[in-house]
């Protein structure tokens, strides 16, 4: 038996129209699964290669995870859902998360819309004996001086899955997490567009690259997997060493 190939699971990753998420749905769809990504735009042909976007042998639909209206009244065009994956994500820069507005958004995105999204789907995680896979980040165990909003968030993403493992277990739901460190994608071009800000960084990872959304996609499948059958409610660090 292939402990690796998704065939006839159902797949959905949130935020996974682009990078760290569009990794991992890449990687279950050619493990066999059906893959459905939620992005907030209006169609599949909205997205660009160069975004760091593959949508191909992907359904997608469109979710504003912000609103929470828009969590509730998705309509999914599955009937069944094996694993779910929250890889939604936003950050502010130039000190935009130090104003109220701004904090607030990032936290609706980046963590209240993980417990809506988690309880909204539930019942069908449940119903499959499914697993729930949190995308939080390494900046949940270290400073991140200009992003408090972004650090919160990410803290409470990885504190959400330890408490959603315990709470769910008993439906037969597994509940686990990845904590990405520096993947390189849109997100992080602040920080890998910039020679010598790039420079800095490698130099404090032991492997001395960028992480890929490829990286991050091996934790996820080996945790939607039955090889993690008896791990709930850990968050594993995909750092390539950052964080040591």
């Amino acid at each position: 038996m292939n402990e690796l190939d998704f065939t006839d699971k159902q797949v959905l990753v949130v935020g996974g129209s682009s990078g760290i998420g569009n990794g991992i749905a890449q990687s279950f769809r050619k493990r066999g699964a059906r893959v459905t990504v939620c992005g907030t735009r209006d169609s599949a042909r909205d997205y660009a290669a160069e975004e760091g976007s593959d949508l191909e042998g992907l359904d997608y639909a469109r979710l504003d995870v912000s609103r929470a209206s828009a969590i509730e009244a998705f309509a999914p065009s599955f009937d069944r859902l094996d694993i779910l994956v929250l890889a939604q994500g936003a950050v502010l820069y130039r000190r935009g998360e130090f104003e109220m507005d701004g904090f607030r958004k990032v936290l609706e995105v980046n963590l209240i819309s993980l417990m809506a999204c988690a309880t909204r789907f539930h019942p069908m995680l449940s119903a499959a004996k499914g697993a729930l896979i949190i995308v939080s980040s390494t900046a949940a165990y270290h400073s991140t001086m200009g992003n408090p909003a972004y650090n919160a968030s990410k803290t409470g993403a990885v504190g959400l899955t330890r408490t959603l493992a315990e709470a769910w277990a008993e439906d037969g739901i597994r509940v686990n997490g990845i904590a990405p460190g520096l993947v390189d994608t849109k997100m992080t071009k602040v920080t890998t567009a910039n020679p010598k800000r790039l420079e800095g960084a490698l130099a404090r990872i032991p492997l001395k690259r960028l992480g890929t959304p490829q990286d991050m996609a091996g934790a996820a499948v080996f945790l939607a997997s039955p090889l993690s059958s008896y791990v709930i409610g850990q968050t594993i660090v995909v750092d390539g060493g950052l964080i040591l």
